[in-house]
């Protein structure tokens, strides 16, 4: 799913990682291997975050980080895709105020 700029500040106060900019060179690559999405990286690869199911209407927009690619190396320079996993990661997108 792609966020706005809300939303990413949002995940990024709840989930440590840092957000892929839309105009980073790796962002086209990105979205013809998994689809539009806002990418963030951590300690472990590559992320994006899915609409989570709400369990009443009540609740907040959340969604869950889902982990598409880990480090093959040390360096953190090379991905390696694999099938998406989810973390058990929630994050809430819309903050009531």
């Amino acid at each position: 799913m792609k966020l706005n700029a809300t939303q990413v500040k949002q995940t990024l106060s709840q989930f440590d990682a840092q957000v892929l900019p839309d105009d980073h060179p790796a962002v086209s690559q990105l979205n013809d291997l998994f689809g539009e999405h806002t990418f963030f990286l951590d300690s472990s690869g590559l992320k994006v975050v899915e609409p989570a199911e709400a369990p009443e209407m009540e609740a907040p927009p959340t969604g869950e980080v889902v982990n598409l690619a880990d480090w093959s190396d040390a360096t953190f320079t090379s991905l390696r895709p694999h099938e998406p996993e989810l973390t058990g990661v929630v994050v809430v997108l819309e903050s009531k105020h």
